[in-house]
């Protein structure tokens, strides 16, 4: 029995030879160790990003930023806040990162440092709904500010039987019921809403 830890991969070689000659095991022997895998420091990418899986910390001071470029960035409907989780100081750590701010000035000081074990979570896209008397009914990316009147025109815009008075909006409350609301057009849009255009009845 012998202790490799801490030791290079030429010097194992050379612990493992001497002990087999030492031991009266093998008069010669010749030891040829092969790495099959790298347990070093690493962390996580899951969800919407081009490559999930688990990096190496390969520098000391890793960021955020680095950690997502390795996963090949964020994918098409990965949404702009992504989760931070691991440990700090013994302690469970989450943190919310918006990318965009990321670039803007002082970005560099949210730019979270990687640690061993971090898990980084890149949720979907953030989606409301359109149905009604429009041009393409369905789920649509919502953007950052996104109004009701961006939201139609992302539908294609009102059909011929559609009204803008006929317009509501379903929005599930924090008590989870459902609220229908009666929208101006610069109204702001919130996750999951419901846009419902009414058919004209003139």
């Amino acid at each position: 029995t012998i202790r490799l830890g801490g030791l290079g991969v030429t010097a194992a070689e050379k612990l493992i030879g001497d002990g087999l000659r030492n031991g009266n095991f093998v008069k010669q022997p010749q030891v040829t160790i092969v790495v099959l895998q790298v347990r070093g420091n690493q962390a996580s990418v899951l969800g919407q990003v081009n490559r999930p899986g688990r990096f190496p910390i390969e520098v000391a001071d890793m960021r955020l930023t680095d950690l997502l470029a390795n996963a090949g960035g964020a994918a098409v409907n990965g949404a702009d806040v992504v989760v931070l989780t691991g440990t700090r100081g013994g302690a469970p750590y989450r943190v919310e990162v918006d990318l965009p701010t990321l670039f803007g000035p002082g970005g560099r000081d949210k730019d979270v440092l990687i640690q061993n074990g971090d898990t980084l979570w890149v949720d979907r896209q953030p989606l409301v709904f359109i149905y009604g008397e429009v041009q393409r009914p369905g789920a649509v990316r919502l953007e950052r500010g996104m109004t009701v009147m961006q939201v139609l025109a992302t539908g294609g815009g009102l059909n011929l039987r559609g009204t803008e008075k006929g317009l509501r909006v379903h929005r599930k409350g924090t008590d989870g019921k459902v609220q229908v609301l009666q929208p101006a057009m610069d109204d702001t849009l919130r996750e999951g809403d419901v846009v419902y255009v009414r058919e004209s009845l003139f």
